[in-house]
């Protein structure tokens, strides 16, 4: 029994559906299809198919070994391709995950510049503000903001660390003072980032060590750029990271608050299953990615 067609085979009626749609995606008759999974299925001594004449199920056992034959497919074609990668140009996909507002403002046009020193390799970004899990969701490599989680699952690739800091424009300090202890956030309008576990619960660390500040929330938005936007309108006080206010800072249309208080600390990362470091088109990713951002990056030229 050829093994390899054999689990080829059975991936494709699991996916497809049916014998016949799997031998019409394959090239091979339906009886040939059917063949090479009776012989899997002869081969480990259980039933991975239900069959009736109208219609093909998985199993419990085949729903298990479908997961686990997929990897195994992945990873070896993730192997060929690295061979393939080391004598020729890079080629291949490259699938990533990356937050909104990073990678509208900064992933995405290094990203035009990746695609353009590496022509053959294939990139498909998706931009998304919530968590997933990389390996279920198929994605080669996900960039990550936040404190990294470790898995050991999945490679943690840290490039730098993320600043946060407080701001508002000058017009709202002239209207309002500008704020000279950390109790002002309690009476001072705040703007609030929606995606914040700890509600309108900031969390800092000043001279005398952590402290948490219940704000007062007047605006709230899971997108920074729009509390961007409402910071230099005058609503308030926000705190958000320096990628996004970095360019404000610098003209003066933002400026700094309560200097003494930082947020707690996060990091720009990537994170990638440990199959995907074979493929030198993840290796150029991660070491393009350091190249852009690893040293200090040009949003953080004021403090």
């Amino acid at each position: 029994m050829d093994k390899l067609a054999s689990l080829q085979s059975f991936i494709r009626v699991v996916e497809d559906g049916s014998f016949a749609a799997a031998a019409r995606t394959v090239g091979q008759s339906r009886s040939q299809v059917n063949r090479a999974v009776v012989a899997l299925e002869d081969d480990l001594g259980v039933q991975l198919l239900n069959r009736t004449t109208r219609q093909v199920s998985v199993t419990p056992s085949g729903k298990a070994f479908y997961q686990r034959a997929k990897g195994i497919l992945a990873d070896l074609g993730e192997a060929e391709d690295s061979i393939r990668e080391s004598r020729d140009r890079p080629t291949g996909d490259i699938r990533i995950n990356a937050p909104m507002s990073f990678g509208t403002l900064h992933l995405g046009p290094a990203l035009v510049d990746f695609a353009k020193r590496y022509p053959d390799i294939r990139v498909d970004l998706k931009l998304d503000d919530h968590f997933i899990d990389p390996v279920a969701d198929g994605f080669d490599m996900t960039v990550r903001i936040s404190r990294p989680a470790e898995t050991l699952a999945l490679i943690d690739h840290e490039i730098i660390p993320i600043r946060r800091v407080m701001c508002a424009s000058p017009e709202f300090i002239k209207t309002h003072g500008e704020p000279t202890d950390i109790r002002d956030l309690a009476r001072l309008p705040c703007l609030h980032y929606g995606n914040l576990l700890s509600g309108s619960s900031w969390k800092l660390t000043g001279p005398d060590g952590p402290v948490a500040v219940q704000v007062n929330g007047v605006f709230c938005c899971n997108n920074a750029e729009v509390l961007r936007d409402a910071a230099i309108a005058g609503l308030g006080i926000a705190e958000m990271p320096t990628f996004i206010a970095g360019p404000e800072l610098q003209t003066g249309r933002l400026v700094t608050v309560l200097c003494d208080y930082v947020p707690a600390e996060i990091f720009l990362y990537l994170l990638y299953p440990p199959s995907r470091q074979l493929a030198s088109r993840i290796r150029l990713l991660v070491e393009f990615i350091h190249e852009r951002f690893g040293d200090q990056p040009r949003w953080d030229l004021v403090q």
